[in-house]
């Protein structure tokens, strides 16, 4: 399974909760997690997805995500 990161814009847990509900569709609940620590907001994946498919879904939620 590859691990990828994402820049996002998320700012706070609702922000998480929203991708998350979009995320889950995808991959298992605990196969990603934002860190709002981090000043890029940096979502790790790990899963056999495309990451263009978790850009989609982040997207989707009305966030920006960009490969790192």
């Amino acid at each position: 399974m590859a691990t990828m990161k994402f820049k996002t814009n998320a700012k706070c847990g609702g922000c998480v909760a929203a991708i998350g509900a979009k995320l889950n569709k995808l991959v298992k609940e605990d196969e990603w997690s934002v860190d709002l620590k981090s000043p890029d907001k940096v979502l790790e994946v790990t899963a056999d997805v495309p990451a263009d498919k978790i850009i989609a879904a982040v997207t989707d939620a009305g966030f920006k995500a960009e490969q790192l």
